[in-house]
C-alpha cells in the first residue's frame, strides 16, 4: 500500500501495528538496520519481542525501532503515536489534548505528554534568514482577573512590561525566489534589548536590511544591518518598510493559543512556539508532506515527563532532553 495522502488513508494505513513498524524502519534504516548505539549491521530480528539484538559485545545489545527517538521507553504504540503526527501537523490551530485523548482513546495525561513529545519533533534549527527581515515582539497571556493568586504573583515577579503577558519576539524572512516567508519564534523573559537583540543577531545574517518598529531595544543594530524604522504612532507602512507579515502572524499565532489550548504555562510557551511555526513554515506543503517533515524530527531526541513538568527554563534547548 501506498504511503497516505489523506487523514482517513492515514488512519487506515497506521491501524496495523506491523504497517508501522515497516513504515518506520524504512525511514530511518533505508539502507538497512544498524544498531543505534555501535552502528554494527550486524544484527538479528526477534521476531516475537519485535527487537533486534546486536551481535558485537556492549551492555545493551537488544534494541527497538523507537530508540534514540522521541517515541523512546513509550508504552503508546505506533499506531497511536503516527495518527496523533498527523493531526498535530496538520490541523491548523492545533489539537488538544482533551481532543487527542477523545479520538485515541489514552488519557488526557498521555494525549498531553505525546504532543509534547511531538512538538520536540516539530522543534528545527535552520540556516541564518537573510535579505529583507522583519523583527518584531507580542505579548501573549490571560487577563489578570481570570488569574489565581499564586499566577499573578509569579507573573510580577518576572518584570515584563506587562506583568500579566508573557513577551514573544519574532523573526520573518519576507518571501524570495519562491521560498514562502519563514519565522521563527522566541519566549523572552523581558521585552529589552539585552533579550532582543542577541537573538537577531544570532539568527540573522549580517548585512540583512532588517525591518523593525520604534522600539529602542532594536537601536544597535545599525551596526551590523541595514536597520530601517517604522513609527506606528505615525503609520503601519512606508512602502516596503512595515512589519505587517509579522503582524498578520501574531493573529494567527493568539488564535491557536487562545482558541486550542486556553491556557499553557509560561515555562511550556516555547514549546508551543516551536509547533506553531513549524505549521506556518510548511503551509505550503500538503498534509502528507508536513506529516513526512514532523517525522524525520524525531530522531536523536527524547523528553522525559520529570523533565518536562519540572522545566523553568525559557526558550532554553537544555530543557530538551536528547537522546
Amino acid at each position: 500500500m501506498k504511503a497516505p495522502k489523506t487523514f482517513l488513508e492515514a488512519v487506515r494505513y497506521f491501524s496495523d501495528a506491523d504497517a508501522c513498524l515497516h513504515f518506520l524502519i524504512a525511514l530511518r534504516w533505508p539502507r538497512g538496520v544498524t544498531c543505534p548505539r555501535c552502528g554494527s549491521k550486524k544484527v538479528t530480528f526477534l521476531e516475537k519481542a519485535k527487537l533486534w539484538k546486536c551481535k558485537n559485545a556492549h551492555p545493551k545489545q537488544k534494541f527497538s525501532v523507537k530508540v534514540g527517538t522521541i517515541f523512546e521507553d513509550s508504552p503508546i504504540g505506533l499506531e497511536k503515536w503516527f495518527p496523533a503526527m498527523w493531526l498535530a501537523a496538520n490541523c491548523k490551530n492545533g489539537i488538544s489534548s482533551y481532543e487527542l485523548h477523545r479520538c485515541l482513546g489514552v488519557t488526557q495525561k498521555t494525549a498531553w505528554f505525546m504532543l509534547q513529545r511531538i512538538r520536540l519533533a516539530m522543534q528545527k534549527g535552520g540556516g541564518l534568514f537573510k535579505g529583507k527581515v522583519e523583527v518584531d515582539e507580542t505579548f501573549i497571556g490571560g487577563r489578570a482577573r481570570k488569574m489565581n493568586a499564586k499566577q499573578r504573583a509569579r507573573r510580577k515577579t518576572q518584570g515584563s512590561g506587562q506583568w500579566n503577558l508573557e513577551p514573544v519576539q519574532g523573526i520573518l524572512e519576507r518571501t524570495t525566489e519562491g521560498q514562502p516567508s519563514q519565522v521563527c519564534l522566541f519566549h523572552v523573559k523581558r521585552a529589552n534589548r539585552k533579550q532582543l537583540d542577541p537573538n537577531v543577531r544570532e539568527h540573522v545574517e549580517k548585512g540583512a536590511e532588517i525591518f523593525t518598529d520604534a522600539l529602542k531595544s532594536y537601536n544597535e543594530l545599525s551596526d551590523e544591518y541595514q536597520h530601517k524604522v517604522i513609527d506606528h504612532a505615525e503609520c503601519y507602512a512606508k512602502g516596503r518598510v512595515h512589519t505587517n507579515g509579522l503582524e498578520n502572524f501574531w493573529s494567527l499565532l493568539k488564535r491557536g493559543l487562545g482558541g486550542t489550548y486556553v491556557s499553557v504555562e509560561p515555562f511550556q510557551l516555547f514549546r508551543y512556539l516551536d509547533e506553531q511555526a513549524f505549521r506556518f513554515n510548511e503551509r505550503k506543503d500538503d498534509d502528507a508532506g508536513r506529516f513526512a517533515k514532523a517525522l524525520r524530527g524525531i530522531f536523536g531526541k527524547g523528553l522525559r515527563y520529570a523533565k518536562l513538568i519540572g522545566g523553568d527554563g525559557i526558550h532554553d534547548p537544555s530543557t530538551w532532553q536528547t537522546a
